[in-house]
């Protein structure tokens, strides 16, 4: 009659027993330890012993899937610390223990009387499952171990996930340091300007308190932090609104600061009326009241108590007299010293106008002077390249200009054009374009038209030497090496698909975020010269 691995075990075990359960169990156990190897043994293996004694099966993922005979029935998993009943049934250690204590002494799958003390451990089993082949349950990763092997494992795995410290994110293990700095939004942060601390999911809110920040004054856009910005509004600004000098007297007109001066100028008859009625109002009001005080004295008095208040009413009008004539002096005196400012204010700015004029026509004699030390043989450097490859990636297209360069002195004056072509870009999409353009120069006139000769272009590779080079030959039938018309001719000659950005990315030819282009131009003035060994790329150099 057939029976299962459990019934078999049962069996085996008999002649142990002799009535006493405690005793047919340690001989049992004792069996069971004499077939396993000292590196086999369960006690000796590290996934066991770190397990927590309430902890239920191995919930992982068994390749091949876990039979049925190595299922707790109790937490449907993988048995963890397996023991046996004495009715032939395997749990795990925790599960029936617990269903034990919670539920009767009885077995769960055929209610048999069951007892703590009854239980004893299947070595066995132990074995079998740690040796089950396991699936690594971080997502991304595709190991397969044995199941004693699992927790070493998952302590060395680089795609273990944790819980960040500061924003409870999970996070790969070996990703957690740069997230904490560079990614999480509850890491610390130090304001370039007031050189505080602050959250970086804080930043707008600092940035819009921060009294060292720069900001830009609304009125005149001018550039300054923010603790100076009442101040230049109040004082400063020529642009900010201000209400007139004689607001007091009726004129609330407002206008920029730079305008007050002129305002004052044409307006000075107006202000001087309102002053003389503003000042008259308050000369009425001020006779009135004695007046009314008069005339509610007693009857005895009469006229002759009226005539020395009339009386007394005439020094406050001649001093107000001539306080209107001293301030319309004293306007008369700033109209002038405020001409006077115009006028040497307008001198200063027709000086600066010429000062810039003669310094931007300096750097273009600098620029030029400086080209023509180039003799042919050009390097075009291009910072800050990751930017305008993350550009390029959005789907902005990218077209840089270099600094002009000539080939001799006398020389042709020429520049180069690079594109970065879109990854929509029909035929040559995710392709570096570049090409050669001919400039209006200073030798121009003592040089032979079109342009003949070689061309040379390459991407220097900056880690290995290892260069990307094209050759070609000029074409003098084409409009790119005419003598130019305008400051830069808009034709201009190389390939359209110089370099693939994958290429670029996987060679050293972006160094600390710069990349190096040269060119070299040997012209040819004697069409009957023929330059030997240089073979052009082909017919591929296009418009």
């Amino acid at each position: 009659m057939a029976c299962s691995d459990t019934e078999k075990l049962s069996l085996d075990v008999e002649p142990y027993c002799d009535g006493d359960l405690s005793g047919c169990a340690a001989a049992m156990e004792k069996e069971r330890e004499s077939y396993l190897s000292p590196t086999e043994n369960p006690s000796t293996i590290s996934v066991s012993a770190s397990i927590p004694p309430d902890q239920q099966g191995y919930d992982v993922e068994f390749d091949p899937p876990l039979e049925n005979k190595y299922e707790c029935p109790i937490c449907l998993m993988g048995l963890r610390s397996a023991v046996q009943t004495p009715c032939g049934h395997r749990f795990c250690n925790s599960c029936i223990k617990k269903s034990i204590r919670d539920t009767g002494q009885k077995c769960p799958v055929d209610n048999e009387v069951l007892l703590e003390e009854q239980l004893f451990p299947d070595n066995f089993a132990k074995r079998e499952i740690l040796s089950l082949s396991v699936r690594c349950p971080n997502v991304g990763c595709s190991d397969k171990m044995e199941l004693r092997q699992l927790e070493k494992h998952l302590s060395q795995c680089k795609f273990a996930t944790v819980q960040c410290p500061q924003c409870l994110e999970s996070v790969r293990k070996s990703h957690l340091d740069e997230h904490k700095s560079e990614q999480c939004i509850q890491r610390l942060m130090t304001c370039p300007a007031c050189a505080g601390s602050f959250v970086y999911a804080n930043k707008q809110i600092h940035e819009q308190i921060c009294p060292f920040a720069n900001t830009v004054c609304e009125y005149c856009e001018m550039e300054l932090i923010r603790d100076q910005l009442a101040l230049h509004c109040d004082t400063d600004c020529l642009k900010a609104p201000v209400a007139c000098t004689f607001r007091t007297f009726g004129c609330h007109v407002k206008m920029p600061r730079n305008e007050l001066a002129q305002h004052m100028q044409e307006f000075t008859q107006m202000h001087m009326r309102c002053m003389a009625e503003f000042l008259r109002s308050q000369t009425l009001n001020s006779c009135s009241v004695p007046s009314f005080a008069t005339h509610s004295s007693s009857d005895e008095r009469g006229a002759s108590a009226r005539a020395p208040d009339s009386c007394q009413c005439r020094p406050e009008l001649m001093n107000l007299r001539e306080t209107v004539l001293e301030l319309e002096g004293r306007l008369v005196r700033q109209d002038q010293q405020i001409r006077e400012l115009c006028i040497h204010n307008e001198t200063q700015k027709n000086q600066v106008t010429e000062l810039r004029r003669k310094l931007s026509s300096l750097e273009e004699a600098t620029r030029e002077l400086e080209a023509q030390q180039y003799q042919g043989v050009y390097v075009w450097r291009l910072e800050n390249f990751s930017l305008h490859l993350r550009n390029q990636e959005a789907g902005q297209p990218i077209v840089l200009h270099s600094p002009p360069f000539y080939t001799g002195r006398p020389g042709y004056k020429l520049c180069l054009r690079l594109h970065l072509q879109t990854p929509s870009a029909p035929r040559c999409s995710n392709y570096i374009s570049l090409f050669v353009h001919t400039m209006q120069g200073e030798f121009d006139s003592q040089l032979s038209w079109p342009l003949q000769g070689m061309i040379q272009l390459a991407v220097l590779d900056q880690a290995e030497g290892q260069h990307h080079v094209e050759v070609m030959e000029t074409k003098p039938d084409l409009q790119a090496f005419q003598r130019p018309t305008v400051q830069r001719n808009p034709k201009g000659f190389g390939y359209v698909t110089f370099l693939h950005l994958q290429a670029l990315r996987q060679r050293g030819f972006v160094k600390e975020d710069v990349l190096l282009v040269r060119c070299e131009v040997t012209p040819r003035f004697d069409a009957s010269l023929r330059r030997e060994g240089v073979q052009p790329r082909g017919s591929e150099p296009s418009l």
